[in-house]
């Protein structure tokens, strides 16, 4: 059997509880090479999951021996780092949100095109079993045509989920993850909205702010740390989303699809994260799987899908237009401003 070697860009929580055990546990991966700006992390890594370290990126990007990698590092690097590992000749997993901006977003996609190498995109929630059988019904339309949707997720924020779990985190820095919770946690719904339904996010309504968090200063974070919106798709069905870095207690990853002739409800309970409800009455409960969430570490399935896309030449599941599209509509929904009514005298 075919074995090759992966190189993986940034050490923190992400690679060390999904990326590096994922690879690890792939039959097509016989090695792990990390880099990390803080060789420290690199090197406590390697350790762990019995792989190497380069000393620098261009080590890294430049060792033959490397056919793919994962590219975790912060969000403001993405448009360097995935770019230049395509061009120079390596597969990239890149972590969402693909870039800060559309246009950098738009200069990864070319370098994928000029470097015919694959490109995929961590929107890990398309794989899940519960979401990939609603996608099934949806499909057959067992409930009829999807009318409106509600979807949520909601934590009690990244600096519980980071390597140094501070208030200093990177995700509240603007000039670093650049989008708060809509580019951590709402872009994720927007790729599983359109994952599911067959359609795309085309209007957007939206309120955001920063209602609780400081960084390690004490001061209110410079990005939101809670968004509610009001969403229509090209094909006319109406929902509503909340991110939130603010849900002190169990995380929220719900969604409900609204049909014809019933609903269908992923993961609103532990125990059956499936569930249908006929518009006359019958309730069925399909026990899955769980849910991967901070606390609760489990296989991604996104790491197999992107080496079998390589091991079979295959486009990967989500590409980098997938994750355009998503981008694009979380700048609109930050950029949104909604209509303040006058007070009734």
């Amino acid at each position: 059997m075919t074995q090759i070697t992966v190189g993986i860009i940034g050490c923190g929580s992400i690679t060390r509880f999904r990326h590096a055990p994922e690879y690890k546990a792939n039959p097509y991966v016989k090695n792990i090479v990390f880099y990390d700006r803080n060789i420290e992390r690199a090197q406590r890594l390697a350790s762990e999951f019995s792989g190497d370290v380069a000393d620098t990126i261009e080590d890294l990007l430049h060792n033959p021996d490397i056919i793919a990698l994962s590219d975790c590092s912060s969000n403001e690097n993405h448009h360097i780092n995935t770019p230049n590992a395509l061009l120079n000749g390596k597969h990239v997993l890149c972590e969402k949100p693909i870039a800060v901006s559309i246009e950098q977003a738009e200069s990864i996609l070319e370098a994928q095109t000029k470097s015919g190498k694959k490109l995929m995109v961590d929107h890990n929630q398309r794989f899940t079993k519960a979401h990939q059988t609603a996608k099934r019904m949806i499909k057959n339309k067992e409930l009829g045509d999807v009318l409106t949707f509600k979807t949520s997720f909601g934590h009690k924020g990244p600096e519980h989920w980071g390597i140094n779990k501070t208030n200093s985190t990177w995700f509240f820095k603007k000039e670093r993850s650049h989008f708060g919770v809509a580019g951590d946690l709402g872009i994720h719904k927007i790729d599983l909205l359109h994952f599911l339904l067959d359609d795309e996010i085309a209007e957007t309504r939206s309120f955001s702010g920063t209602l609780d968090k400081v960084n390690e200063h004490g001061e209110p974070i410079p990005v939101y740390d809670n968004v509610v919106c009001a969403l229509k798709t090209k094909k006319g069905r109406l929902g509503t989303a909340s991110f939130s870095w603010t849900y002190y207690g169990s995380e929220d990853n719900s969604t409900s699809i609204y049909c014809e002739k019933g609903v269908i409800k992923l993961y609103h309970e532990p125990e059956n994260q499936l569930i249908v409800e006929t518009i006359d009455g019958d309730i069925t409960k399909y026990p899955i799987e769980p849910i991967q969430t901070n606390d609760n570490q489990t296989s991604t399935g996104v790491i197999d899908a992107f080496i079998e896309s390589i091991m079979n030449d295959t486009d990967p599941p989500v590409t980098g237009e997938d994750a355009l599209t998503s981008l694009k509509v979380i700048v609109a929904l930050l950029q949104d401003e909604s209509s303040v009514l006058p007070n009734r005298g």
